[in-house]
């Protein structure tokens, strides 16, 4: 833990694996330090863990078309992500994830529509917001 983590006013992370919400923003975070890591399998692993099996199937075929990564919707890795509840309703949750990209002025941000299933807390789909 850098002193930075430890100063006061540093906000504090938590979570917990009941909310949607906090379940998107655990895979999220994993999933950027895994591809950003370029640690084997791992990517892979949280895939199968966090989404339905329905979105790997269409994220992949959305990879074969534009060639990126279909959960990031991009070729590069974020430097800071950022998830927040939207909305839900007939048995879903619907997130919207910020990534930056660079930092400074020439910071840019995308965002995407995630929705979850609230019975199961899988991610099911994810969009262009």
């Amino acid at each position: 833990m850098s002193d930075t983590d430890t100063q006061a006013g540093t906000p504090v992370r938590e979570g917990g694996p009941e909310t949607a919400v906090d379940r998107v923003a655990d895979f999220y975070g994993a999933y950027i330090d895994a591809v950003s890591d370029a640690t084997d399998d791992l990517g892979e692993n949280l895939r199968a863990h966090y989404l339905t099996e329905d979105l790997r199937r269409r994220l992949a075929a959305w990879e074969e078309a534009n060639h990126a990564d279909g959960v990031l919707r991009a070729q590069d890795v974020p430097l800071h992500w950022e998830v927040r509840y939207h909305d839900s309703g007939a048995g879903h949750l619907f997130t919207t994830v910020t990534l930056t990209w660079g930092s400074g002025a020439h910071a840019a941000h995308t965002r995407l529509a995630v929705q979850s299933d609230l019975a199961t807390k899988l991610i099911s789909d994810i969009e262009d917001a």
